[in-house]
């Protein structure tokens, strides 16, 4: 089968109110909104630490084969090839095991959780999720690494996976930054994705989260190795985001003006030019072209066929700013890591967001930042993580104050486990790094740099999952 399900044909869209409307429609009510974690890994060699290509019999096909014959994933095809996994229908309620995998254009290897609950269904989730994989890959000699950067590979040595999108992308990317394929290649990271209650509220979570998607960069930061040697950064995987394609990433400074709502947003994704079109079981190339152009049915590509409400959606998975609004608000700003660091991740945005007075507490924390402010800190924390400086005082500073707003959020949940804990036991990893002072690149380096030897290879055993 193909990438989409069998279903009735999408609406052809006639206004502009048909977008917003599509946004709108993700609003909910308070006691149904979700958790949605995702996280990606590369896949390594566990003998060569070679990158693991898509074919073979240790290839990353047979990986996605082996957890259908042993996990029950069902397969998800594009023509003859294995692009994805679910799991089965009946899994995907809410608390249950639920979620895809998925590739990303040089193998990653991204679970896409099921939207569950709470946070201690989110660390069930994904340490079930490592047990399969870790299980299928030691039969197959494959590892996974959660760093935000690929630590060791050139570009050229990347495979990439043999999904229709990733070819249209990689032909387009060199056009308009000079990091795009290396944000396809070589980046990992953990996204959370969370529901909000009304137009206003969209605009509250999605102005905090912009401001202090820094912050959660800065907590995050694995990746300062570029080809086996230091590159300078913390967090490469930042870095390389803030020359991939202006377009359509950054901070969004038009978030923060009066008259923010669901329609400034719709404004500014009709502004970005377009990748492709999915027709018949393919992805047409249209880079660069314009969505307004093809609600109009003016597409050369596809002359006198109009936009539908499908191909909408589609095309707000191609915009990429530090957080993305569709029928939910994606926290992009992470990079990848270990296990622990999953969780932490929605645990952070999870306290902040969906707490009245810790939204409220966030927000006045953010509030009198300006957009220079905001685009210094954005600029400033790939390389500098933690020690950047913001007005009189660190991003350290400001790390210790988000985690008390977002500890004070998840302890207002009030929602235990078995052992009578509540969600705040999930921030111990970023607590740590506040405390501390000391990022894992920071951890990283200073391996590098004393027991390591200046050897890179190392890291595969040491911080594989």
């Amino acid at each position: 089968m193909s990438t989409r399900e069998a279903a009735a044909p999408s609406r052809t869209i006639t206004s502009k109110d048909d977008l917003t409307a599509w946004i709108a429609s993700g609003e909910k009510p308070r006691r149904d909104w979700l958790i949605g974690t995702e996280h990606e890994k590369f896949v390594f060699k566990t003998g060569s630490l070679a990158p693991v290509p898509y074919t073979g019999a240790d290839g990353i096909r047979a990986l996605m084969e082996t957890m259908m014959a042993r996990f029950g994933w069902e397969a998800i095809m594009e023509g003859d090839n294995l692009i994805a996994l679910r799991r089965p229908k009946s899994e995907l309620a809410p608390g249950g095991i639920g979620g895809s995998i998925s590739l990303e254009p040089g193998g990653q290897f991204e679970l896409s959780g099921a939207p569950l609950a709470n946070l201690h269904d989110t660390d069930a989730e994904t340490r079930q999720h490592l047990r399969e994989v870790l299980a299928v890959g030691e039969t197959l000699g494959i590892g996974f690494l959660g760093v935000g950067f690929s630590p060791k590979w050139a570009l050229a040595e990347v495979p990439m996976m043999p999904k229709q999108r990733y070819g249209v992308m990689t032909r387009y990317m060199p056009q308009v930054g000079s990091h795009g394929l290396d944000m396809m290649y070589r980046t990992a990271t953990i996204q959370v994705n969370l529901d909000f209650g009304s137009e206003a509220d969209m605009v509250k979570k999605l102005r905090v989260s912009l401001a202090l998607q820094p912050i959660a960069t800065a907590l995050f930061a694995s990746s300062p190795f570029t080809e086996g040697k230091p590159n300078g950064f913390k967090s490469m995987r930042s870095e390389v985001w803030r020359d991939t394609d202006k377009n359509r990433t950054g901070m969004l400074p038009f978030v923060f003006e009066p008259g923010m709502g669901y329609e400034r947003y719709v404004d500014y994704a009709l502004g970005v030019p377009m990748y492709f079109v999915y027709r018949d079981g393919r992805y047409i190339d249209v880079a660069g072209a314009s969505f307004k152009t093809f609600m109009d049915g003016k597409l050369p590509q596809l002359p006198g066929q109009r936009a539908t409400m499908d191909d909408w959606s589609d095309h707000l998975t191609t915009l990429f700013p530090e957080v993305r609004l569709k029928k939910f608000l994606e926290m992009r700003g992470a990079d990848s890591g270990g296990g622990p660091r999953i969780t932490a991740l929605s645990a952070f945005w999870t306290g902040l967001l969906y707490d009245t007075h810790a939204l409220d507490a966030a927000f006045d924390l953010i509030k009198d930042w300006t957009a220079e402010e905001r685009q210094n800190l954005r600029n400033a924390v790939p390389s500098l993580a933690l020690e950047a400086r913001f007005r009189s005082s660190t991003v350290r500073d400001l790390a210790c104050r988000t985690l008390a707003i977002s500890a004070a959020g998840l302890r207002s949940r009030r929602v235990l486990n078995p052992k009578s804990q509540d969600e705040t036991v999930y921030l111990a990893p970023l607590e740590k790094v506040a405390h501390t002072g000391q990022t894992l690149a920071d951890e990283l380096l200073e391996l590098y740099h004393g027991r390591w030897n200046g050897r890179i290879d190392p890291i595969f055993q040491e911080f594989a999952f």
